[in-house]
């Protein structure tokens, strides 16, 4: 329950429309009700009440009725009863056919009044229900591209698009379409009752014998349709993941001849949502039928004992106020029966709210801190001050000390595993230190925006991360309001405007999904024009042309030496051709600095770096 009370606060922009909702189904319920009661003046007119006599059989005269005069509260039932006879009269003149139409023309305005504020309660409940959606969705959107890189490790993508996707949607058809009968159907109920108890206490209260059986035997049925429910919602997370993987790597699977492989992973998983699938909707789906039967039940326990009671003459009921009566039992039974179901319907949605609140309650460490400091501009020096950082266990940085002064180019270098990455990580804060600090220009990064720390920030990463989008669109990450001349200067720049002057539609050439459309050192020249254009005083290359042949680390080298003028670069790369010209250049070693110089004074002192150079490492 408390899930759903989550989910509700994000009606609370939409109020307008949940009161016109609410203000409209009491009317539909008021409605509905009394279009059951308008059915007895038409039986009385179909039987004849009081034309006959009950002890002699003889035709009464009839007597034209006085127009009522109201007297209290306690006298209102009355009051009505008579209005409607006198006003009855005034239109027929004591004419029976006339009467009929009467009767008949009151139960056709009553029920469309009813369908006109039922389709009003519907028509406020759409704006409603799909504006809840629409937060929601955007929410754990929003919150989705917040969260730390660190909590995508440990997550399986497609369970992302789950509760994104199939997640939010099943609130839409679990918990919204609830919204609908939490007054609808109780206030159906409760004007029903109170006309029914007005009708025969004795019978109304027989009723209330069969509510709590009828109660027990559904929460019976429904008790674990969460559990089913949450299961199915994984499993879908589960081969939405396999399909996310197989559309992503393609290429290996069909070099490796593995689609057998995975597409026996796939089937086994929708194999799992079938059998779950069935076992939540055959357990759902006998919602319904359980409540309509135990219904009939009560109506015809009801039928049996109250004509009884009138046959009898154990009552006062006549035929015609009996019949009423019947039918209004009747129309309890929609309304439960919905109720009911919007009892399945939370359980089954209580899985889906907590998945999704799952992701939107997630804590994120990298928060802003309160009065976070926005820096426009680069001014001396960024210091690494003995910091150490682990992902797990182990500590991949350990008391790392380093000072980069603005201007100045410095390239990390050293096996796999020593903690290059990782510093580059750490600098564009996708992750915090556990110890230690990182300052730029003597503050802390922590005490900084994230915004305004990544304004200062260019990344250029060994894979080249495009979208698909024009070559226009993806650049203009960098700059959203760069002009064409300036994208085409960036690209000029990046040694890249040489092959999309070329292409058919140029800068608005679209490159299709993740760049697929372009070569390696197209791609890779693509994203350094990116950080080319957007401009900043600081640059982190993290191994940007070790995925290239030989012919296009050239042409990408060179566009990141353009870049790098004037910038202040850390340089990240296996190849001495990326870092022999570097300031400084820092060897790392299991997390630990291990030797630090330039390229010659390095190479003279016969260290680990020749070591590297000479294993080409680099190459």
């Amino acid at each position: 329950m408390n899930h759903f009370i989550n989910i509700l606060k994000y009606a609370k922009p939409y109020k307008r429309y949940a009161i016109g909702h609410i203000i409209s189904n009491v009317f539909f319920a008021l409605f509905g009700t009394l279009s059951f009661v308008a059915l007895k003046p038409m039986l009385d007119v179909i039987f004849k009440k009081d034309n006959i006599d009950p002890c002699s059989g003889e035709a009464i005269t009839q007597i034209t009725p006085s127009e009522p005069v109201y007297s209290g509260l306690m006298e209102i039932d009355d009051y009505i009863e008579d209005s409607l006879a006198y006003n009855m009269h005034l239109f027929t003149g004591g004419d029976d056919s006339k009467a009929l139409v009467f009767v008949v023309g009151l139960i056709i305005v009553m029920f469309l009044l009813k369908n006109i504020f039922g389709y009003l309660a519907n028509y406020f409940l759409v704006f409603l229900r799909n504006g809840v959606i629409r937060d929601i969705r955007n929410n754990v959107y929003k919150k989705t591209v917040e969260l730390p890189l660190s909590y995508f490790s440990e997550q399986r993508k497609g369970d992302i698009l789950s509760r994104v996707t199939s997640d939010v949607l099943d609130l839409q058809y679990s918990f919204l379409s609830v919204l609908e009968l939490i007054i609808r159907e109780p206030l159906t109920i409760i004007f029903t009752i109170t006309i029914m108890l007005y009708i025969s206490p004795q019978l109304t209260l027989f009723i209330f014998i069969f509510i709590p059986i009828m109660g027990f035997i559904i929460s019976k049925i429904g008790k674990s349709l969460k559990r089913k429910s949450d299961r199915v919602q994984k499993e879908q997370g589960v081969f939405l993941s396999t399909l996310e993987e197989t559309l992503t790597g393609l290429r290996i699977i069909k070099g490796f001849s593995a689609e057998d492989k995975f597409n026996k992973s796939f089937q086994e998983s929708t194999t799992r949502f079938y059998h779950f699938s069935n076992k939540l909707l055959n357990r759902q789906n006998l919602a319904s039928p359980s409540s309509e039967f135990l219904g009939i039940c009560m109506i015809a326990v009801i039928l049996w004992y109250g004509g009884n009671l009138v046959l009898g003459g154990e009552t006062n009921l006549d035929g015609s106020t009996f019949l009423v009566f019947m039918g209004l039992s009747y129309n309890i039974l929609t309304p439960a029966k919905a109720i009911s179901r919007a009892l399945y319907n939370i359980k089954r949605g209580g899985a889906a709210a907590e998945r999704i609140q799952e992701i939107i309650d997630t804590p994120n460490p990298l928060k802003d801190k309160e009065n976070a400091i926005e820096k426009t501009s680069f001014d001396s020096e960024i210091e690494f001050k003995n910091i150490s950082f682990k992902y797990q266990d182990e500590y991949v940085l350990k008391n790392f000390s380093l000072t980069i002064p603005k201007g100045k180019t410095v390239a990390l270098v050293g096996q796999s595993g020593s903690g290059k990455s990782t510093i580059a990580n750490l600098i564009t804060r996708f992750y915090d230190v556990n110890k230690g600090q990182i300052l730029i220009d003597g503050i802390d990064i922590r005490d900084l925006t994230t915004s305004s720390l990544r304004a200062q920030l260019g990344i250029v990463t060994q894979d080249a991360i495009l979208f698909n989008e024009s070559i226009k669109n993806n650049m203009k990450l960098g700059n959203d309001k760069a002009t064409d001349e300036q994208i085409i200067e960036a690209l000029k720049i990046a040694n890249a405007w040489e092959f999309v002057k070329d292409l058919p539609e140029g800068i608005n050439t679209n490159i299709g999904d993740a760049g697929n459309k372009l070569s390696g050192g197209q791609k890779q020249r693509l994203s350094i024009a990116r950080a080319v254009l957007k401009s900043p005083p600081i640059m982190v290359l993290d191994e940007a042309t070790s995925a290239l042949d030989t012919e296009s680390e050239r042409l990408v080298q060179v566009a990141l030496e353009n870049m790098m003028k004037n910038r202040t670069s850390i340089v990240i790369a296996h190849r001495l051709s990326t870092i022999q010209n570097a300031d400084e250049i820092v060897v790392l070693k299991k997390g630990e600095i291990d030797e630090q110089g330039q390229h010659n004074d390095l190479i003279a002192k016969n260290g680990t770096y020749k070591k590297l150079v000479e294993m080409q490492s680099f190459e």
